[in-house]
């Protein structure tokens, strides 16, 4: 049911807040987020493969068609942040955005604890490596994006400033591709998270257990990402 307002914590309660399946499974992500994660996914993932080739001189000469190679990399690369963008129309993804940018105390005690996943810090919706690997991702697209038009564009800055480029957008493109496996690994280790990924459900269960701050959040239809902590700004 839509909210009256319009606001991404309001949505967040509106989506949340939504009662459990049968089988006692809750709403984790909202059509629109999954798709703004598969499609940027994929986008993601062809730029790394295209940048592999380009880069690697023994599968560029067995796979050919450099230029062809070239220019999927190029629109595919100008065309990753088109996903995120355009799903701030979402309120869901909106208030996903607010959360993910939001550290408080608790996440730093998560990350320092070498027992984060016994349950004893209350973790909200995500926990801090997820916000970390959000931040860290879409501040490298970003980069990525930048540098890629300085080096695309080759009269929109001089010779000096696009090897500068080309020499950042290497090492971020690698700094990406070991976000990228890591996200990947994690994932393959969480069958329920990737099923909330994949249908936007997940049991209570596995709620409680990974995520128990954002379940209580659910259970009181309260807004925001409550870990009963201060929220750091």
């Amino acid at each position: 049911m839509p909210s009256t307002d319009d606001s991404p914590r309001s949505a967040s309660a509106s989506f949340d807040s939504v009662s459990e399946g049968d089988d006692g499974r809750i709403p984790r992500f909202s059509l629109a987020e999954r798709i703004v994660h598969r499609v940027t996914a994929v986008l993601m993932i062809v730029c790394i493969l295209t940048a592999a080739v380009l880069y690697n001189g023994s599968l560029s000469v067995a796979i050919g068609h450099r230029h062809l190679v070239e220019l999927i990399h190029v629109y595919c690369g100008f065309a990753l942040p088109v996903p995120m963008l355009l799903g701030v129309v979402s309120v869901a993804y909106r208030a996903d955005l607010n959360r993910l940018g939001r550290f408080s105390t608790a996440d730093r005690r998560w990350l320092r604890s070498r027992t984060r996943r016994d349950g004893t810090i209350r973790v909200g919706k995500f926990n801090a490596g997820q916000k970390l690997n959000g931040a860290l991702t879409s501040s490298s697209i970003l980069v990525l994006l930048a540098t890629g038009i300085i080096m695309y564009f080759v009269t929109l800055a001089p010779l000096p400033w696009r090897t500068g480029a080309t020499f950042v957008h290497d090492w971020f493109s690698i700094a990406v591709g070991l976000l990228v496996i890591g996200h990947i690994t994690f994932a393959m280790k969480d069958p329920e998270a990737r099923e909330g990924m994949r249908t936007g459900w997940v049991s209570r269960h596995w709620a409680r257990r990974e995520h128990a701050a954002w379940l209580h959040e659910m259970s009181d239809g309260a807004d925001g990402d409550p870990t009963n902590e201060r929220v750091d700004s």
